[in-house]
Formats: structure tokens, sequence, C-alpha cells
């Protein structure tokens, strides 16, 4: 569809990380873009969350570490937008940057990748599983536990999807966990032994979908963007990030947070139902799960909803942002 009469044609730079899926995601975004008739091209960045692989990510500032450089750039001009994956977004953006555009969700959930091993029941004694996420270690380890595993260890995996698929084949885990999403897009869904449906791993806030960042002084980019948008992805993943939001969430909280439509996302005030958890990142303390659901009619009763899952799981439990 070529660009409407309110939109002219545009000369867009996407900032986007270099890596191989971060790659493809801006290379999918600038195909859609061109389809519209703009003109656009890529300024590849590495970030600190790139260089910093030899800790954990709660350790180092979070995954914001993934976005500041591409901030940097749109801030100077350098760049007018930028393409993240969902789930590495901080829940609140600096002044002066706002979230544009939220395309449809690709898959949201969770894949078990092992050569040898069609799932945690079939692990070998003593075997090792790499995560990079404290809400993976989580849920793997309430797992694991039902199913009287304590043998199993639970180790720190860093890098770049490939960077995590090589250290899997080279024998350093016997299994990883990563986001379906990664993987489908790369063409790697071979890879995947096993999905874990919500029930068995709730997925992390906006896992599997596309955000994409603009400074708030250019509502030309944003009107261009405009047309990329999906309504109901974008709903459903401001219902989840504000529960991360209203709980103070950072990579340092295991939190889970996932939304789905029930019945027809396209009626007049269609139906969403959330479900959240949140996890003691020490194990002493159970894992705490809650649900909710309410009819929406804008953004913002979406953002509603999920601090009422967040207020259920304080009420629950879990501890809130000054915990």
């Amino acid at each position: 569809m070529p660009v409407s009469d309110a939109v002219s044609p545009l000369s867009l730079t996407i900032a986007t990380r270099e890596s191989r899926l971060a790659l493809w995601q801006a290379e999918h975004v600038r195909a859609l873009l061109q389809a519209q008739g703009h003109r656009v091209g890529l300024l590849g960045m590495t970030t600190q969350g790139d260089q910093i692989l030899d800790r954990a990510l709660s350790k180092v500032g979070g995954k914001g570490l993934f976005v500041k450089e591409l901030e940097v750039a749109l801030e100077e001009g350098r760049a007018d937008l930028a393409v993240h994956s969902l789930k590495d977004v901080p829940m609140e953006l600096p002044p002066g940057f706002d979230l544009a555009c939220v395309m449809e969700r690709e898959d949201p959930r969770d894949a078990w990748v092992s050569p040898h091993c069609a799932d945690l029941a079939a692990l070998p004694p003593g075997a090792v599983v790499g995560t990079s996420s404290l809400r993976r270690v989580v849920l793997l380890r309430e797992a694991l536990d039902r199913l009287g595993r304590g043998d199993v260890r639970i180790e720190p995996l860093r890098g770049n999807l490939d960077t995590r698929l090589r250290k899997l084949d080279e024998g350093q885990y016997h299994a990883i966990v990563l986001a379906a999403a990664g993987l489908k897009r790369l063409g790697l869904a071979a890879r995947i032994r096993k999905i874990f449906e919500p029930h068995e791993m709730l997925p992390a806030a906006g896992q599997g979908a596309l955000g994409i960042e603009v400074r708030v002084q250019r509502p030309e980019v944003a009107a261009a963007l405009a047309p990329l948008a999906h309504r109901p992805t974008w709903w459903a993943v401001a219902a989840e990030r504000a529960v991360s939001r209203a709980m103070g969430g950072s990579c340092s909280m295991p939190l889970a947070a996932f939304a789905t439509w029930q019945g027809d996302p396209a009626a007049a005030v269609p139906c969403l139902r959330l479900d959240a958890a949140w996890g003691d990142p020490d194990g002493q303390r159970p894992v705490v799960r809650v649900q909710a659901e309410a009819a929406l009619d804008s953004l913002a009763a979406a953002e509603a909803l999920g601090s009422h899952a967040a207020a259920l799981l304080r009420a629950a439990g879990a501890p809130g942002p000054a915990a």
C-alpha cells in the first residue's frame, strides 16, 4: 500500500543492535516502511548489553543496557526510530521518548532447546540448563522441584541467540531455554525440542512483540509507523507491561505477565485475560500466581488491568516496589 495522502514519503534511519536477530527485526520494519513508499536505511550499533557478557543483566543495570545507545542516536538525530524486542524495553521510557508502534506478536512462548533431552524429565543426573532470565530460573526450579530433580543446575547464559546456541552445541549446557519468537524469526524452529505452554512457563511481559521507539517531537515518524501497529497486540502487551511497572519491575525481579484475548479481539468491547506470576529469586517462597480479566475500550483500560493484577500479586504475598 503506498503512502497515504496524509503521510508524505520520508527518509528514515532505523537504529538497531547488530545481532543477527536485531538486524532481522530492523530489516523487517524497513521492508514494511519501504512498501509504504518511504526511503529507509539502517544504523547498526553495539550496546552495553551486547558488550557485557560475563555478568547477569540484573547485576549490571538491567535490560535498558540494550536500548540506551539507540536512544542516544535518536536524540542526536542520527536515527529516526529504533526497533526493539519489546521485552528488552524498560517499563518507563526517558522523557522525550515514546513507544510509537507495537507490531503483531510472534509466538510469545518459551522454547526448550537441547540436542539430546526431549524435556526436563529427560535430563541426565547433574545436568546443566542455561538461561539468562530470572523469571525462567524461578519457573524452571519450580518445575524441577516437582520432578524431584534437585540435582539439576541452572546456570547463567548470556550472548546473542547464535552465541547461546553455540555454547549449547559445544556441550557447556545440556539444554537451554530461549524465546520461541527469535528462533522462528531466524528460521531456526527446527532447533526447538519443546514449546512451554503458558501454564507451564508464563512468558515475560511483551515477549514475542516488536516495539518501535521515537522521539516525541517527531509526529511525522509516528504517523508513518501507524499502519504497522497491531492494536490487539499493543493493548495486550500494555496490560503486561503495566504489571511490571506497578511492581517496580526490572530484570532483577522474577516476574511474568501474559495477556490473552477472550473471544474476538475485534469486538466492540473485547475482553482480555491477564495472568501474572512472581517468584522468589532465593527460592524461599512458592511462586505467586494471579489472574484478572476485564472488558477493554482503550489502551488506558489495558494498563489499568495490569495495575489491578499487580495489586493482586502484592495481596498474595509478592513484594511491592519498595520491598
